[in-house]
């Protein structure tokens, strides 16, 4: 319905009955529409850069559709009478408003009304609601929760999600609210000693993604209702600190996300919450650079987060160059090139021990590339942990030995 609207605007706005309007004025508007269209890909790609991937194609047709729409607007309004000026405007209205659409079609980031004007969902209650001590029924030795867990009289039929602070205690990481899924069982008396589930967005990103663009409540509402009301305890906080940041998940001057992530959310899930202790029934997880994060915390905290999953963005044509392993140098080949440090994914490869690859957001990058400028500001902490390392005794063949050095001191028994 929007998308014909607008065309309906876009008709309306070509619509001027003079020789003058369509010989010099409509394509000297569409002209400097497309090079605006071409200026503003340029900006975002090449000097402002806030997403790791450059702006797909339809995206860049309905930004150009909209300024277009505009600019045919602005000029019609010489060419009509007062009562035509006034329709031009709700057209330019209803162009731009298709243009949005035609954006949100690719990013998917607001699947309803309601999401795009940031009204509190269905679902959601003031955390305050939910009683902090009840009754818990676990697993029993030898018997999972699902053979323990009979769903009591009165459980709510659906989960209910709630926004929630978790301090920065230990890290002191300037943390965005985080969002929380309660599960039917949890919700009930007794409630379910239930699994964590820790999910983290995309880059450009807030941890709301997950209950709108994902729909995550939904889904688990569905999980739930085929398993008597049992499903993970969703806990979605902040990495990244604002939407366009990339702290690259480490600790550094960007910020202590690392610490953030593995001391004080856990402990803030311990001391708030009644779920399942036993660190076997943790996960991490999260979609395209919340994914590498969740490889990185999965790694460097494995009593914590000992199980992780990634969902990545868009591929790469480039990640099979990233993730090729080790190789000897040799006169033709010479030294590797700068590894790229935008951020880090710790991967098993057929050498011993593991190695690093480097990527951002939904995209691997080659290692040809310059290091980010986020991460020159973390400063060495980050290109410490964000260097292409070799296990020891094997640096031979894995690479110009001036680069693994920095790698020295990052991992034990690294070269």
């Amino acid at each position: 319905m929007v998308g014909a609207a607008g065309a309906v605007g876009g008709l309306f706005l070509l619509a001027v009955r003079t020789r003058r309007w369509w010989l010099p004025v409509v394509p000297l508007t569409l002209a400097g529409a497309v090079l605006a269209t071409g200026l503003v890909a340029f900006l975002v790609d090449r000097v402002w850069r806030p997403f790791p991937d450059a702006l797909p194609l339809p995206v860049l047709l309905a930004v150009g559709a909209a300024l277009a729409g505009i600019a045919l607007g602005v000029a019609g309004m010489w060419f009509r009478r007062p009562p035509g000026r006034l329709a031009s405007v709700v057209a330019v209205a209803l162009v731009v408003a298709a243009s949005a659409q035609g954006v949100n079609a690719v990013y998917r980031e607001y699947p309803t009304l309601r999401t795009a004007l940031g009204l509190p969902a269905v679902d959601e209650i003031p955390f305050t609601q939910v009683p902090l001590r009840e009754q818990v029924i676990g697993a029993r030795s030898g018997l999972p929760l699902s053979g323990v867990w009979r769903p009591p009289a009165g459980m709510p039929a659906t989960g209910a999600v709630t926004e929630i602070t978790i301090p920065a205690t230990a890290s002191g990481f300037a943390a965005r609210p985080a969002w929380l899924y309660l599960p039917p069982a949890y919700l009930s008396r007794p409630r379910a000693q239930l699994p964590v589930l820790v999910l983290l967005s995309g880059q450009p990103g807030t941890p709301r993604d997950w209950l709108d663009g994902g729909r995550l409540a939904a889904r688990m509402d569905a999980f739930a209702a085929a398993h008597d009301g049992l499903a993970p305890v969703v806990v979605m906080p902040d990495q990244l600190g604002a939407p366009l940041a990339n702290p690259l998940c480490l600790d550094s001057r960007l910020g202590d996300v690392q610490t953030y992530l593995t001391v004080d959310v856990p402990a803030w899930i311990r001391d708030t919450l009644q779920v399942a202790p036993d660190p076997s029934a943790w996960a991490i997880g999260g979609f395209s650079s919340g994914g590498t994060c969740s490889l990185q915390m999965a790694v460097n905290a494995p009593q914590v987060y000992p199980t992780s999953w990634t969902s990545p963005g868009s591929p790469s044509r480039r990640s099979a160059t990233a993730r090729r392993p080790c190789r000897p140098r040799s006169a033709a080949t010479g030294p590797r090139s700068r590894p790229s440090t935008r951020s880090t994914s710790w991967r098993r490869s057929s050498s011993p021990g593991p190695r690093a690859t480097s990527s951002r957001g939904s995209r691997t990058r080659s290692t040809s590339r310059r290091p980010s400028r986020s991460t020159r500001r973390a400063g060495p902490r980050a290109w410490t942990s964000s260097c292409t390392c070799c296990p020891a005794g094997t640096a031979s063949r894995c690479g110009d030995r001036a680069w693994t050095a920095r790698c020295r001191g990052s991992r034990p028994g690294w070269e």
